[in-house]
């Protein structure tokens, strides 16, 4: 009898996976016949930072004041809170008044983002975590557009900036993208905590000013080609390659064709071609940097670069958040693209990868020194 039971539990989960693994290919299936929707569709969030900061506080004093003191400290804080909102209330309603009669109530609340009164400055929050295809440039663009539609020029723009770099033409992207805001006259500040490196230096030197945490690493104003080759392997095999092409430069160095001078020099020129470009740009946004001497594909750390007068403050972003949350309405803007189920599953492996990644290298590196 008891062979019996556990037979049946054994064959249920059988059937239970089965059928997870049958729903999960069968939604896959579907979600691949829908692939040619709209993919820039997403979601737009809109987050007051002041409100987690103070919630912060909050919690932290309800535990270390006396019950009575912070009671009488939260209703202090309560009125102030209302005739600030009263004299904010009186300057946008004079402000309508002194407006257009034609601009609709519509106009109006988009005007006023999340509620927040005019009056005020408003400093708004993006986040940039950059991959070697900066593929997070597709927000990016979404988000800056949202701001470009209300921001003031006595309003702020703070991108959290996170990456080592990649692609040429994807960081040239998203560095245009920043200069949008500074189009509009609208003063734009990056905070670096980790790295800011190569592409990622790119898109921080656009800023009016750049912020970096003390260890965080900036730099890496260089370019670099490289590519496998595998003719000898075909020659080594009798295998035949043949390329064909119209242009003298169209196809210089290939994984399969023979690397021949010429083409190696063509690949050379283009690399240097796109250096000069590289230290063009930051020159011109950082004037008073010795471009000879930092471009040359180096990495410094916060506060080396520093002294090279490649940032301007050393701080970390939380720092610099909690400050701004002292004299500004502080809003974190947030475009998040709708993701079908592969692309979830995608991440979610990658995700456990990486844990896995980190794990293993922190147990087989006891000193955790890591470059």
């Amino acid at each position: 009898m008891e062979f019996l039971i556990e037979f049946a539990m054994f064959l249920a989960k059988v059937v239970t996976l089965v059928v997870a693994i049958v729903v999960v290919i069968a939604t896959i299936g579907s979600a691949g016949k829908n692939r040619n929707r709209d993919l820039r569709k997403g979601v737009l969030r809109v987050t007051r930072l002041n409100d987690h900061y103070e919630e912060l506080r909050n919690c932290v004093r309800k535990v270390a004041l006396d019950k009575s003191l912070f009671k009488k400290e939260r209703k202090e804080e309560k009125r102030k809170q209302k005739q600030e909102a009263k004299q904010n209330a009186r300057a946008l309603k004079q402000q309508n008044q002194n407006e257009n009669d034609d601009q609709t109530q519509e106009e109006e609340q988009e005007r006023s983002l999340v509620g927040v009164p005019s009056s005020k400055k408003r400093v708004y929050v993006l986040s940039f975590r950059g991959d070697i295809a900066a593929k997070a440039v597709t927000c990016l663009r979404e988000e800056i557009s949202a701001v470009l539609t209300i921001a003031r020029p006595e309003d702020e723009v703070l991108l959290r900036l996170e990456s080592p770099g990649g692609m040429v033409h994807a960081y040239g992207l998203a560095a245009a993208q920043l200069a949008r805001i500074k189009e509009h006259r609208i003063p734009l500040t990056v905070c670096v905590d980790k790295v800011a490196a190569s592409g990622g230096y790119m898109m921080a030197c656009v800023a009016d000013r750049l912020v970096a945490a003390p260890f965080a690493v900036i730099g890496s104003i260089g370019v670099v080609f490289q590519m496998p080759n595998f003719n000898r392997a075909l020659k080594n095999h009798d295998v035949d390659y043949e390329i064909i092409t119209a242009g003298q430069y169209k196809r210089t160095l290939t994984a399969f064709g023979e690397i021949t001078e010429e083409g190696r020099s063509k690949v050379k020129d283009d690399v240097n071609e796109i250096h000069d470009l590289f230290k063009k740009l930051v020159k011109d946004h950082r004037p008073s940097v010795d471009i000879e001497k930092i471009a040359t594909g180096e990495i410094w750390y916060g506060t080396q670069a520093k002294d090279r007068y490649m940032v301007d403050e050393i701080k970390t972003s939380d720092e610099w958040l909690m400050d701004a949350c002292e004299t500004a309405d502080v809003l974190e803007v947030e475009f998040e693209q709708k993701k079908k189920l592969p692309e979830k599953l995608g991440i979610m492996a990658q995700s456990a990868i990486d844990r896995a990644v980190a794990a293993w290298m922190e147990r087989s590196n006891p000193n955790n020194f890591m470059q």
